[in-house]
């Protein structure tokens, strides 16, 4: 088969302190529904929580670990610094900054870089989030949200945005973009998070603002040390297990050490790290979240995969209740 595409973000994955007060601000300050509680697969006594849209879409996707001895988070280089998340329109930045003032939230000025305008602020863990506005962007194809009743419909999230990766050498990871991952540069422009500071934009297959990375070089701090609010990995869209087969034997044969594919239940994955210790997972589309749930009950209860259900009990013994 000719080689596949990668079509943009799939989920991104976090370090959070507390499990209990993350779910509260990403369902009820900023209305994504809970689609997934369960735990790492890597250490069961963790959980695993993962944020969406009404059946957490691969593009919609945001994912926790919770690590209650986290630190805090020492910024730095070699890092995905930043995520965002998709509202629909520019007046639908205006609303986000009254409930994010509601729900005593600081946050920044909306600010406008190329005609784009987006919102930010950090969450409870201290993680830097940017809101963008997709009224401009004729490519993104946007998903149907999550609704709740205290957000309005036209408001409400519609999916992954920009992820920005600052690393100290921005060639070696530009290289890995474009000669492995198949990313075209297509614009540089000031970073949303300092205009001061300008950053490469990357994107792959149609485009759009739910397909795009953000390189940006920062060769004068040291490298991030992880914590709370920090970001684990960046994972990126594969149709299928077919496709993901192929990038693993592209991925090998360019020299990346890998995890080779591996079943994750709710869909199949490879993980391996750029020159720039920058973690990326390939991951499918499926079988997503509604292979041990139903629609409607997606996120009530714990779940797990099945090579994990022999434990249950002990597990679960060891988790706290968050709900």
């Amino acid at each position: 088969m000719s080689q596949p595409q990668i079509t943009g973000q799939h989920h991104v994955s976090m370090i959070t302190k507390d499990a209990k007060q993350n779910l509260w601000f990403y369902t009820e300050v900023l209305g994504l529904r809970l689609v997934k509680k369960t735990v790492n697969q890597d250490d069961p006594t963790m959980y695993h929580l993962f944020y969406g849209n009404s059946n957490g879409a691969p593009g919609t996707e945001v994912s926790f670990f919770e690590m209650p001895n986290a630190g805090q988070t020492r910024k730095g280089t070699n890092s995905i610094s930043a995520i965002s998340l998709l509202v629909p329109s520019d007046e639908a930045l205006v609303y986000w900054a009254s409930r994010l003032d509601t729900f005593e939230v600081a946050h920044e000025a909306i600010v406008s870089i190329e005609e784009r305008n987006s919102l930010t602020f950090q969450d409870s863990d201290e993680l830097t989030v940017h809101l963008v506005s997709a009224e401009k962007d004729n490519v993104t194809q946007l998903v149907e949200p999550w609704i709740t009743d205290d957000i309005p419909p036209q408001y409400a999230i519609v999916g992954l945005g920009p992820v920005e990766l600052t690393v100290r050498e921005a060639s070696r990871t530009k290289a890995v973009l474009e000669d492995i991952l198949g990313y075209t540069q297509v614009r540089r422009v000031p970073s949303m998070g300092d205009s001061k500071v300008m950053v490469d934009i990357y994107e792959t297959a149609k485009g759009g603002l739910y397909t795009e990375l953000q390189l940006k070089e920062v060769n004068d701090q040291d490298r991030e040390r992880p914590g709370r609010g920090s970001v684990h990995h960046v994972a990126i869209r594969v149709k299928d297990l077919e496709e993901l087969t192929a990038w693993a034997a592209k991925i090998t044969a360019a020299g990346f050490k890998n995890t080779g594919v591996i079943d994750r239940y709710y869909f199949h994955s490879l993980y391996f790290r750029d020159p720039n210790h920058i973690l990326f997972e390939l991951a499918t589309d499926g079988p997503g979240f509604e292979i041990d749930e139903s629609f409607d009950t997606l996120g009530e209860n714990l779940t797990l995969p099945s090579f994990l259900e022999e434990r249950r009990e002990e597990i679960a013994s060891k988790l706290h209740p968050i709900q």
